[in-house]
């Protein structure tokens, strides 16, 4: 084990539900403090916050609301976390939207569905998904700069995903994220060795999280009869070992590496999180396939739903 979470403390952004709740739940459990940065708290979350906000008490969570498009938001994120911890060993920009109809490529600026305004310069689904990844890396960065040392390594863990590997008509600026995240990733992997920061990222399959369950039309495209949930909390397992260990195993749930393979975890390691683990390399990837997690048996559903959006007259012009 190269780094106990225990007595450390840890920024996870969009924890108020989802994988990154799990991550959060996962480390306060450890003995990590963390503060929990996102718009709101959905009552599973706000119980964990109740139940670790006692300040005589060790580990705590802090909620801090978090709109993570606005830059001063991000930075007043570190500033809080640094009152409330002081130094900072963990963060985890994991806030996420999953190509929401209000963002969405097949329903550009301007048209009735988008709220990305038609003059606005911007996609709200790149600001959440890749923007903000970026900007809280450099602040990440910045702090570990400011207050670590090589003796103490520091983390930061990002959440891509399949489709990071993958292209997929319906959602392609959400693939195009991912394979954003992925790359950022890789390109940061140096700073491991030299500076004691260590850069991973997860990349789950089909997550059981309120951005499948709540969206009915995203819900239609999985046949739960051929098709397997990966679980939130499976991901954070698999990112709890990016942070503690050397080596991390392709069975879920078997992170100590009894009997499993075998992946080395270093700065721009990547592991896809299905049923199993698997590394995702660089260059001669296999890609995904259909493993089980991996799997929507019903995404030609989508695609026939895009194709129809296409086929209305006067597609992607704004209505005066």
């Amino acid at each position: 084990m190269s780094f106990s979470v225990q007595g450390r403390s840890a920024i996870v952004t969009g924890a108020g539900s989802g994988i990154n709740l799990s991550f959060a739940k996962l480390l306060l459990e450890r003995g990590c403090n963390v503060l929990i940065a996102d718009l709101a708290l959905r009552p599973e979350a706000q119980a964990i916050v109740d139940q670790y906000s006692i300040q005589t008490k060790t580990p705590r969570a802090v909620f801090q609301k978090t709109d993570v498009t606005d830059w001063r938001q991000l930075e007043r994120m570190f500033e809080v976390a640094e009152q409330e911890f002081g130094e900072i060993d963990i963060v985890c920009p994991g806030a996420g939207i999953f190509e929401p109809h209000w963002t969405n490529f097949w329903r550009p600026p301007g048209t009735p569905e988008s709220r990305d305004p038609r003059y606005g310069g911007r996609f709200a689904l790149l600001d959440i998904n890749l923007t903000h990844p970026i900007r809280t890396t450099q602040l990440a960065i910045a702090h570990f700069l400011r207050h670590g040392s090589n003796q103490r390594r520091k983390h930061i863990v990002h959440i891509s995903s399949i489709a990071g590997q993958n292209s997929n008509l319906c959602a392609p600026i959400y693939v195009a994220t991912k394979h954003g995240i992925n790359g950022l990733v890789r390109s940061l992997a140096s700073l491991d060795r030299r500076c004691g920061i260590r850069v991973t990222a997860v990349a789950p399959g089909v997550i059981k999280t309120p951005l499948w369950t709540d969206h009915p039309e995203k819900l239609k495209i999985v046949d739960e009869r051929a098709d397997e949930w990966v679980t939130p909390d499976e991901v954070a397992q698999v990112m709890l070992a990016l942070i503690q260990q050397d080596k991390v195993s392709g069975i879920i749930g078997d992170q100590e590496g009894r009997h499993g393979p075998q992946f080395p975890v270093s700065g721009g390691t990547i592991l896809e999180v299905s049923k199993t683990v698997r590394s995702v390399e660089a260059f001669n990837d296999p890609g995904p396939g259909k493993r089980p997690g991996n799997t929507a048996s019903d995404n030609d559903a989508l695609v026939e739903e895009t194709f129809g959006l296409l086929s209305q007259s006067g597609w992607g012009i704004p209505k005066l």
